[in-house]
């Protein structure tokens, strides 16, 4: 008998990882994705941690949403009923880490022993041969808490190395798959990570012929199976009953959570999308979401958008409220300096300018604390601000020191810090409702 307050499933599952960044996870989870779809499974891909990007193409090569799961961002139980709703509808469920197994705290590798599923290492075999195998036993010995079994190596550059490869492995481990060094194994990037997956016309074509290169090498095995199980979450307070959000979005404001848009409307928010780039003005709504993006790249566009600018700032001087993530930041300043150093007209609701500059200005994972209330989230940036007014407010690192300033100016909430939603509903809930920081 089903109960229908628990979630649960047996299905092959596995945490797709590597011993560092760049070597070649993310475009084989989203080919071990598309190949599986393409035979017919129904594929449910989740990435660790923060991230825009990697998921957009994920769900490009699975046909379905990409959700967060990090043990500190998102909870611990909703990894768990994240996994086992997954696993009562799907086929296949893959996560992809993020850097190296067992890099960050927590890590892809405290995800899965947390969730009770194996990991499978990518590792790029370019200049390896027998050593391969000492790296692989490297990172199915380093905890015992984690299981290992198969490691699937990138980049290799014939049978006979593949071969080699196979011959440095222990007797417990599996070699999944050799990936050859293939032009279908890469996709474009920039300075944020991989081009957003709806400015490659050609990006199904891509993940298809990236599908066929891991069949030939013999991936198309499934992960052994996994059972699930988490009782289903209660449905939060409707504290934004009635409320109607503009949320932007478009290819300059595009970095949106699925699990931040459906907390706002289970909070009972009706959401309008609008795009900043093409409409006149936003939707009739009581507060606006520009999330983060790249408006930097789209500075001359948005700036000759004129009717779009009035818009917002009647929005603003109305005192209506409005969150402003990274991106949506920079665009609400005077002035945004792009990456070739040209100027372009901002919103203007703060005075000041947003400069990209060549490095990265801010990483890690934050929080905004007020009182009782936590939201939990990242920042990521390569802008840096010029005269910018005071902050009111600063996210808290989760290790270190150095928080993004968080700027409150009438019902405007903006900074570099991206929250993560479902952590604090009823923060959430008052910067909509334009009482933040909210009384106490």
């Amino acid at each position: 008998m089903t109960d229908p307050d628990v979630f649960r499933g047996r299905v092959p599952a596995a945490l797709i990882s590597a011993p560092g960044s760049g070597q070649g996870k993310s475009l084989i989870t989203a080919a071990l994705a598309r190949l599986h779809r393409n035979a017919g499974r129904r594929v449910r891909v989740f990435k660790f941690g923060p991230d825009y990007l990697d998921p957009m193409v994920l769900e490009r090569a699975s046909g379905a949403p990409v959700y967060q799961l990090q043990p500190w961002m998102t909870g611990e139980a909703e990894c768990r009923w994240r996994l086992a709703e997954a696993a009562a509808q799907a086929d296949l469920i893959l996560v992809e880490g993020a850097m190296g197994l067992f890099d960050g705290t927590p890590s892809s590798a405290d995800l899965a022993v947390l969730a009770g599923i194996p990991a499978i290492p990518v590792i790029d075999a370019w200049g390896m041969a027998q050593t391969f195998g000492a790296v692989a036993l490297g990172l199915a010995r380093y905890r015992d808490d984690l299981t290992v079994r198969e490691v699937i190596a990138n980049r290799v550059a014939s049978p006979r190395h593949g071969a080699l490869l196979t011959e440095g492995l222990p007797a417990d481990l599996t070699l999944l798959g050799a990936v050859p060094r293939h032009e279908a194994m890469t996709l474009p990037e920039r300075h944020l990570g991989l081009v957003q997956a709806g400015e490659l016309d050609d990006l199904d074509q891509r993940l298809d012929r990236a599908a066929a290169v891991l069949a030939e090498a013999g991936l198309d095995r499934l992960p052994a199976p996994v059972t699930f199980e988490a009782p289903r979450p209660a449905p939060p307070e409707r504290l934004l009953a009635g409320q109607r959000i503009g949320v932007a979005r478009d290819a300059a404001f595009a970095f949106l959570y699925p699990a931040n848009l459906d907390l706002l409307r289970d909070l009972g928010a009706e959401l309008r999308f609008f795009s900043p780039l093409a409409d006149a003005a936003p939707p009739d709504v009581d507060a606006l979401w520009l999330p983060g993006g790249y408006p930097e790249l789209h500075g001359a566009t948005l700036a000759a958008n004129v009717a779009m600018g009035q818009a917002i700032r009647a929005h603003h001087r109305a005192g209506k409220p409005i969150l402003a993530e990274c991106g949506g930041l920079m665009s609400c300043l005077e002035t945004v300096i792009d990456g070739d150093g040209e100027s372009h007209a901002g919103f203007g609701l703060l005075p000041g300018r947003a400069r990209l500059t060549g490095k990265l200005q801010g990483l890690g994972m934050h929080a905004l604390r007020l009182g009782e209330d936590e939201l939990r989230g990242h920042t990521f940036h390569h802008a840096a601000l010029d005269g910018a007014p005071p902050a009111r407010l600063f996210s808290e690192k989760q290790s270190g020191t150095g928080g993004e300033p968080v700027f409150v100016d009438g019902g405007l909430v903006a900074s570099f810090f991206h929250g993560y939603f479902p952590s604090s509903p009823t923060l959430v809930a008052s910067i909509f409702e334009g009482r933040f920081p909210p009384s106490r």
